[in-house]
């Protein structure tokens, strides 16, 4: 006959194996130790470590005496779960209905808890809670405290319990400097970071991903540098997925090249993380073969590895390759996520493909049970829109369970534009006009709408609102690689030392493309201007200097890879392919909708951007 303590050491050395912990649970059954403690407690700890959450709550309502031992296993493994939010409740009935009051292990986990939902009422809650406890000096529960307030976006309250803490250890520093950094507090995470005794990988890893996460890119890539000459082994390829991913970020082409490299002398080139990552910043720098490249290389792929190729492919206007990938993918037996399912339906758009979309859309639904998002009816609309079907847009829009926002109303505009349906154009513009909206490209829209319809009284109800919201259009700008070089290129300025050869090299295209026909398109040219005037403005926009620059600084034949912050209006688009036919040149513009293909004269969009 088994004792409860060789019961209980039992059920620890099945924990893991779902069949073993079951056979050991069994046993205990038999031998009527099942309710005797330390039994109950064992036997929760080790249906959580064996991914059997719901054996363990199953066992804890079977058992008719929980004490605080069942209660801080149970809560510590619903903490680590996908199921946080189940804590809440299981704590009000210690409360309540046990009338037991949590011990130091338990408040630990209820940190951990309200850390995982960014629940910061819960969190204070529980801090007001531990001050008054006999247990107010335990620093472990202060390191889930600082994890805690950190994670919920209060670095400062943080680093109020960081302060009185006794020992500080390596985990309490690297996530208060994570804290700090996650919540774009560059100069005090930085500051943090260089007072750490001991920097190990792990502190390093957290300040570089959390200046990648407030967008700080650049900065975090000169902190991986500094880590590599400061000789830190990296033995975990998290890190280089970071990295990478602010490589992806940037835009920057070589430098994510440059890491791919790095991985590959580091031996990560297996990893799936950094295999995910590569695909990503492949995609984004404008090389979506070499993205494929390393996805057929990859051994192991999850969902996340599928659906960054697919939306790869989609954003590249590369519908057939998307959906090829995702037959794939299904036949592989690995299910789509909300995102694939966005990629897809974002490729049916880009390439006009209504029927698939629809065929997509009600899939999603109907197969795989993913209830759609503003994200999906957004891109089914733009799909239903751009094809024409303006009347079916419009009353999705009506029936769709979330309400319109700004940029939904706008496509749905732009196509009404598109298609010359004056009375609906009219119609959607009224109603976009009082969303009162916030993007300057709305009102050039809804301005030129009004304009080409002759309702005078309304273009100049849009003028007063944008000065009445003081909206200011947002200044175009785009950055391009060449060679080492990295250059950022403001609309209308032209920097002095570049100068001459640009505008030089400008002007030639432009006398080029006059005698193929090209005539300016001035109509997004907002500006109250002369015609000679308002072609001049067009001259120097952004991505042009950039091409310009890429044409005169990069080898001969090479890929030009332009990022513009705004979409390319339909002047520069006109204006890119006939470039790229007079210098024989490939150009690639990641535009804020997609990217452009741009050879040969002819555009990968296919004019439907």
């Amino acid at each position: 006959m088994l004792s409860p303590a060789a019961a209980a050491a039992a059920v620890r050395a099945a924990a893991g194996s779902p069949a073993a912990i079951r056979g050991a649970h069994a046993r205990i059954l038999k031998e009527g130790l099942v309710h005797h403690p330390p039994a109950p407690a064992s036997l929760v700890s080790a249906y959580a470590k064996s991914r059997l959450l719901p054996d363990a709550l199953h066992l804890f309502d079977e058992t008719p005496r929980r004490d605080l031992y069942l209660y801080s296993a149970l809560l510590a493994a619903v903490s680590h779960s996908a199921s946080p939010a189940l804590a809440v409740p299981i704590l009000r009935r210690m409360l309540s209905d046990d009338a037991l009051r949590p011990d130091h292990f338990v408040i630990a986990s209820i940190a951990s808890v309200s850390a995982r939902l960014r629940s910061l009422r819960l969190g204070r809650q529980l801090h007001a809670h531990f001050v008054a406890s006999p247990y107010s000096g335990d620093d472990v529960v202060k390191s889930s405290l600082v994890d805690m307030y950190c994670k919920c976006g209060f670095p400062d309250d943080a680093r109020k319990v960081f302060d009185t803490m006794g020992a500080k250890n390596s985990i309490v520093w690297t996530a208060l400097v994570s804290g700090y950094a996650s919540n774009g507090r560059t100069d005090e995470a930085l500051q943090l970071f260089r007072s750490m005794p001991g920097r190990n990988l792990f502190a390093w890893t957290a300040l570089i991903s959390g200046l990648v996460k407030t967008g700080e890119s650049v900065s975090a890539v000169e902190l991986f540098v500094e880590m590599r000459r400061d000789g830190i082994r990296i033995d975990d390829a998290f890190v280089l997925s970071i990295v990478i991913g602010g490589a992806a970020d940037l835009a920057a082409f070589v430098l994510g090249r440059q890491l791919h490299g790095s991985a590959m002398r580091l031996g990560f080139l297996s990893s799936m993380i950094v295999g995910n990552a590569l695909i990503d910043m492949y995609s984004k720098c404008s090389d979506i073969h070499s993205a494929r490249e390393v996805f057929e290389g990859i051994t192991f792929r999850d969902v996340i590895s599928w659906t960054t190729m697919v939306v790869g492919e989609a954003q590249h206007g590369r519908a057939t390759e998307a959906f090829a990938l995702y037959d794939r993918m299904v036949l592989a037996g690995v299910k789509p996520n909300e995102v694939t399912f966005v990629g897809l339906i974002y490729a049916c758009s880009h390439a006009g493909l209504v029927q698939k979309g629809r065929q997509l859309f009600e899939s999603m639904k109907n197969e795989y049970g993913i209830t759609p998002g503003l994200q999906h009816y957004t891109c089914y609309l733009d799909l239903l829109s751009r094809s024409g079907h303006l009347l079916e847009a419009e009353e999705l829009m009506s029936t769709m369970p979330y309400e319109p926002d700004e940029a939904t109303w706008g496509a749905l505009l732009s196509a009404c534009k598109k298609y010359n349906d004056a009375e609906m154009s009219i119609r959607v513009a009224d109603k976009l006009l009082e969303l009162r909206p916030k993007d300057s490209s709305t009102y050039i829209l809804l301005s030129n709408v009004y304009a080409v319809n002759g309702k005078w009284d309304s273009v100049a109800k849009v003028r007063k609102c944008m000065i009445g919201l003081e909206i200011r259009k947002e200044p175009g700008y785009s950055w391009i690689e060449a060679g080492k070089e990295f250059h950022l290129f403001h609309a209308g300025e032209v920097p002095l030392d570049v100068r001459a050869e640009i505008m030089g090299l400008l002007e030639e295209m432009v006398l080029k493309m006059r005698k193929r026909g090209y005539v300016p398109d001035t109509s997004s040219v907002m500006h109250d201007l002369e015609e000679n005037e308002k072609e001049h403005h067009l001259f120097l926009h952004s991505e042009r200097l950039a091409v310009a620059f890429g044409l005169i600084k990069s080898p001969p034949g090479s890929v030009i890879r332009v990022v513009k912050n705004l979409r390319v209006c339909v002047d520069c688009h006109k204006v890119m392919k006939l470039i790229s036919e007079i210098t024989h040149r490939k150009i690639v513009v990641r535009d804020s909708s997609r990217f452009h293909h741009f050879e040969g004269g002819k555009c990968s969009c296919g004019e439907f951007w």
